[in-house]
């Protein structure tokens, strides 16, 4: 989950290719999440879980955990009998995440979005929020490649991200704060390649105050 790595981490080496760079400060990130959302991040985040179709007995991956915020709302939805995977690219979330409450059904580990440590066909959900963006432009094909890999026939991928501004001004002071990833909207970009990677995206929306996501399922 991301919002901005010149704010809230390491930025080096994503100037210039519309990435958002990787997050390291943990806390300062729940706190700048608890703001952007308005007070309603817990309203936002269950709706999501609702969208991306886990319920008990589902095993589901989180790329891109971050903190582990939805992960662990994920893994009350998938009670009894199911789990929940986060991986995250920063070892700092990653530690976060393991000590967070919540975490009884929901293990996190160290890896990147497009090489995932999983064997084939091992989820029944993929979801992925806030982190697209945070994907280097030239890996985010590979990453919807591992995303189809992993998953189920038959099997489920939500993806959302922050929807910019239409506002010019309003997009130049995001780009300022958070960094050029934020002016841009790859969610869009993402869905050919979740096609391409041979999964079928079947709804767009938008979820207030700032997000767009889609949902995507494997053939059977």
């Amino acid at each position: 989950m991301g919002l901005g790595a010149r704010l809230l981490g390491d930025h080096s080496g994503h100037a210039d290719d519309a990435s958002g760079g990787l997050i390291r400060r943990a806390r300062l990130y729940e706190l700048c999440s608890a703001a952007v959302f308005l007070g309603r991040r817990r309203r936002v985040f269950d709706r999501l879980v609702s969208l991306s179709g886990a319920g008990p007995g589902d095993r589901v991956l989180d790329v891109g955990c971050g903190t582990g915020y939805f992960a662990t709302r994920l893994a009350a939805a998938v009670q009894p009998g199911g789990r929940v995977d986060g991986i995250d690219p920063s070892p700092p979330m990653i530690d976060y995440a393991t000590g967070r409450r919540g975490t009884a059904h929901a293990g996190f580990s160290v890896a990147a979005a497009e090489q995932l440590p999983f064997p084939d066909a091992s989820f029944d959900v993929v979801t992925s929020t806030l982190v697209i963006h945070h994907i280097a432009p030239g890996a985010r094909s590979a990453a919807a490649r591992e995303m189809s890999r992993v998953l189920r026939p038959g099997g489920r991928v939500l993806v959302a991200d922050f929807r910019p501004p239409t506002n010019p001004i309003a997009n130049h002071l995001i780009g300022a704060l958070a960094g050029h990833a934020m002016q841009h909207a790859p969610i869009d970009e993402f869905s050919v390649f979740l096609d391409q990677a041979g999964l079928h995206t079947t709804t767009t929306g938008e979820q207030k105050p700032w997000l767009r996501y889609l949902q995507a399922d494997k053939a059977q």
